[in-house]
């Protein structure tokens, strides 16, 4: 019992200092150090600089051999013809010509777009892959 008048005088002293942080109505100083801005910067310009994160795509298609970078290329050609909307990716990886299109989030968003496509690229796959950052919407924007 002869803590209490000690809590109740504790709880009202931080109450008040509280009171006192708030300079004006609805305004508050925030006093913090300068290397937190710093840190803040450079993760943004990290991810200016490397706009990729961790995510899925759809590999199509996978060659190698003398004539690989024609038969990719003609790949490529014509699933931008079919799914304009839709990012293609062609990369080499010794000795293999890959094609890999979409930048899905989630492994779930690539099954789903595999299903739309599995009878035209009946041997295409979802493979873990570093993927762009989605372009918002205008919409999207004025929402967040």
């Amino acid at each position: 019992m002869k803590l209490l008048p000690g809590i109740i005088l504790l709880i009202l002293c931080c109450f008040g200092s509280l009171k006192a942080q708030n300079t004006e109505e609805g305004n508050a100083v925030v006093i913090g150090d300068q290397r937190i801005d710093s840190l803040l910067q450079l993760h943004i310009d990290i991810n200016e600089k490397f706009p990729v994160f961790q995510g899925y795509r759809i590999q199509i298609l996978m060659v190698s051999g003398n004539d690989a970078l024609e038969v990719t290329d003609e790949a490529k050609t014509e699933f931008i013809e079919e799914y304009p909307d839709i990012p293609v990716y062609l990369t080499f990886g010794e000795p293999n010509y890959r094609v890999r299109v979409g930048d899905f989030r989630t492994r779930l968003e690539a099954e789903k777009f595999l299903e739309q496509i599995s009878r035209k690229y009946p041997g295409a796959w979802v493979t873990q892959d570093n993927i762009n950052f989605p372009v918002l919407s205008k919409y999207k924007k004025q929402q967040l």
